[in-house]
């Protein structure tokens, strides 16, 4: 039997994905308060089958939140705790001797998972930070000249604390670029903070999630259904030349030593599709590129030292753009 279709145009196959999807929020605010945005951030990363980097100080629940989305997505999950001391191998996996069979076998390091939560990524020196680049990119890990693919879907979600921070390497500007999002984490409102507080006095615990009736409400078809509906959505000249315009406005802002490079405008135009098809909408619309403007550029653009010093930040820069480029109507 052929699927329905509803009225945005969508099978009913995507409308229950986007459903599924959608209850995604629900299901998290059993464990985290207050994260709508990141929520929907990495419900818009997996759709592009991207990554995202989660910054914020300790204690705002970073690890926490990707813990819920595992728990809610029914996906295999593995997290690696970076430190200065953490190798390569110990994220990639390696060749073992075996003494029974006289020869070397692969051991898989936690990177063979569908979300690896890379936690405190800027705590590891790059040579570390840079063993997920193959990865994230080419979803794959090289050991012994042996390429081995990793599963499907595969998200890095790593979290890191300001670089301010003692202890902390900021990461490459080639690393930081295989991220699609970087969603910043901030402080609670002070009702968020109570209502944390008051959870917790009535025996929340973090770390049993399925305690706090976190439960699996979306899989792998529902995000196979979901992708397959989003590369459907209608994309018009005039929005591509609006993303275009905005990158090129980025690499000539006298505020900033490096633009957007046009893999962020691509990164773009795919979180804008997601967030439209998630919206209901077969379509994008100028509101779409604006809503995941910030999140998709903040960490490709590099400021000037004086910009800096002046406090000027990569939000108000690219906010400032936004409000100076041209809508098409």
């Amino acid at each position: 039997m052929d699927p329905t279709t509803d009225n945005a145009g969508n099978t009913g196959d995507a409308g229950t994905a986007r459903a599924s999807l959608e209850a995604l929020r629900a299901e998290i605010a059993k464990a985290v308060v207050g994260q709508d945005p990141a929520v929907t951030g990495l419900v818009v990363a997996l759709l592009c089958r991207g990554h995202v980097l989660l910054e914020g100080v300790p204690g705002v629940a970073k690890t926490l939140l990707v813990r819920a989305l595992a728990s809610a997505l029914e996906l295999d999950t593995k997290r690696v705790q970076f430190t200065p001391d953490l190798m390569p191998s110990d994220v990639t996996g390696s060749l073992v001797y075996d003494t029974r069979t006289a020869e070397f076998s692969f051991q898989p390091g936690p990177v063979f998972t569908n979300l690896l939560l890379a936690d405190e990524i800027n705590r590891t020196p790059p040579k570390t930070q840079s063993s997920l680049l193959e990865a994230m990119e080419e979803r794959q890990v090289t050991v012994d000249g042996t390429p081995r693919p990793l599963p499907d879907p595969f998200l890095v979600a790593a979290t890191q604390n300001p670089v301010e921070y003692e202890g902390t390497y900021p990461l490459p500007e080639a690393q930081l670029d295989r991220f699609l999002l970087k969603l910043t984490i901030p402080l609670p409102s002070r009702q968020d903070e109570i209502d944390v507080l008051t959870r917790h006095a009535e025996g929340f615990n973090p770390r049993d999630l399925r305690a706090a009736g976190v439960r699996p409400v979306a899989g792998p078809a529902d995000l196979e259904a979901a992708r397959a509906a989003v590369a459907k959505t209608t994309v018009s000249l005039e929005i591509t030349a609006y993303v275009v315009d905005i990158c090129r406005a980025t690499r000539e802002s006298p505020s900033l030593n490096l633009g957007v490079s046009p893999r962020g405008a691509t990164a773009l135009l795919a979180t804008a599709r997601a967030w439209a098809w998630l919206t209901g909408r077969d379509y994008v619309i100028p509101d779409d590129v604006k809503a995941l403007a910030l999140p998709t550029l903040r960490h490709r653009v590099q400021l000037r030292p004086e910009a800096e010093m002046e406090g000027v930040t990569a939000d108000s820069v690219i906010n400032a753009i936004l409000a100076h480029v041209p809508v098409p109507r």
